[in-house]
């Protein structure tokens, strides 16, 4: 079967849809913006009213809001998948959330007899798009070996991580700690660079060739340096995912010198009105400072 569904068809969850879409899969979705919809509608996906529409034959439900609040509402709402859910069923959970959501949703979906695919995602919706980024799965053997045909057109860089929903969610947390710090350094480094009348974008050409450089530097500061600050990912996504991995770090009684700090950066540019810029805005609201 080639049927699957979208909960959440947001910058990632769209991009993915798409995706599939053009890979010949039959795909349904399920969003409140109607803009959104439409757009995938145009592309041959079909449109649901509520979760609970989904087809009964899709290969897998696939999670692609933003937290765990909406997660509830998607799967154990008043019209929640959980209505159609059948024993057999595989629901696959993209969002970041904290570690004991993802065992709580697996817990409950496992109660009707549903797996649980743990399948965060990283790399931006270029690369959902193309089907190029990263999904961080953890789930049974045998769930994985069932839906390897659409963890694979999903994405070209599956990484393993364990047999236990939940470790998925860990191991992007550790991830998106990471992305929170290179930021905020890329940020600041460049806003000292502007600020000793250096040129930003020929100071950035050097740290992309030196040991300065990350992934996550060189994407978002171009845009920045551009003005360019339309929301791929919000600031309030990292702002929410650093914290996440800051709860999760206390409750292993860990203590790291950055983490808590880049993650205050987070909540200081929302404070001062970001909060629907791209992430790149951390670097405008570190030069204002």
């Amino acid at each position: 079967m080639t049927h699957v569904t979208f909960l959440g068809i947001g910058n990632m969850g769209g991009a993915m849809a798409a995706n599939l879409l053009a890979r010949g899969w039959t795909v349904q979705i399920c969003d409140l913006d109607p803009a959104k919809v439409a757009n995938l509608e145009k592309k041959g996906a079909v449109a649901l009213s509520t979760p609970a529409q989904a087809a009964i034959n899709s290969v897998a439900f696939v999670v692609c809001v933003v937290d765990a609040a909406q997660t509830e509402a998607v799967l154990f709402g008043e019209d929640g998948l959980h209505h159609m859910l059948q024993p057999g069923h595989t629901v696959l959970l993209c969002p970041t959330m904290s570690p004991q959501d993802v065992e709580s949703f697996a817990a409950r979906l496992a109660a009707l007899g549903v797996h649980t695919v743990d399948a965060p995602m990283s790399g931006g919706p270029a690369r959902a798009r193309d089907g190029s980024m990263s999904l961080m799965v953890a789930c049974a053997e045998a769930v994985y070996d069932q839906q390897t045909g659409l963890l694979q057109a999903l994405s070209g860089n599956i990484f393993r991580i364990s047999d236990t929903p939940g470790d998925g969610a860990r191991t992007k947390l550790v991830n998106n700690l990471a992305a929170g710090i290179n930021l905020v350094g890329a940020a600041e480094v460049l806003a000292l660079a502007t600020r000793l009348g250096l040129d930003a974008s020929r100071t950035l050409d050097v740290i992309e060739q030196s040991s300065g450089q990350s992934w996550i530097g060189s994407d978002r500061m171009r845009r920045a340096i551009a003005g360019d600050y339309a929301p791929r990912a919000h600031v309030t996504l990292l702002e929410k995912d650093t914290r996440l991995a800051l709860e999760a770090a206390r409750a292993a009684g860990f203590d790291g010198p950055l983490g808590a700090r880049a993650s205050q950066v987070f909540v200081d540019a929302h404070q001062a009105g970001m909060a629907g810029l791209d992430d790149a805005a951390i670097f405008k609201y570190l030069a204002g400072r």
